[in-house]
């Protein structure tokens, strides 16, 4: 059976439980089947990764990391005009912005 010209979408949902019926009962028959004949099992999880890096090359990029981020905060210090700045920066509402707000929830 070719699947290439069907489309998912124009099955009706009687024909989709069906698929998938069908496709459970496919499932545990080729489990029955692996049983029987030896084979190995599919695994459902992902297999274990390799890792390829050793552990001191994990170490040495650790570091070089440090210290990139520690120049970089050498090299940007946070003053207290930065934050005084960014606070400055917070838009208020005035109190003719507040009424009409007020207002507008009110009559909502």
């Amino acid at each position: 059976m070719s699947t290439a010209g069907m489309n998912l979408f124009d099955l009706t949902s009687e024909q989709l439980k069906r698929a998938a019926s069908i496709k459970e009962q496919i499932d545990g028959l080729n489990k029955q089947l692996r049983g029987i004949l030896g084979g190995p099992a599919p695994s459902r999880a992902a297999p274990p990764r390799n890792h390829t890096m050793s552990a001191s090359v994990r170490k040495k990029i650790a570091a070089t990391q440090k210290a990139r981020w520690a120049s970089l905060r050498r090299a940007k210090p946070v003053t207290a005009t930065v934050k005084s700045a960014a606070k400055a920066q917070e838009r208020t509402m005035s109190p003719a912005a507040k009424a009409k707000l007020s207002a507008k929830l009110k009559a909502y």
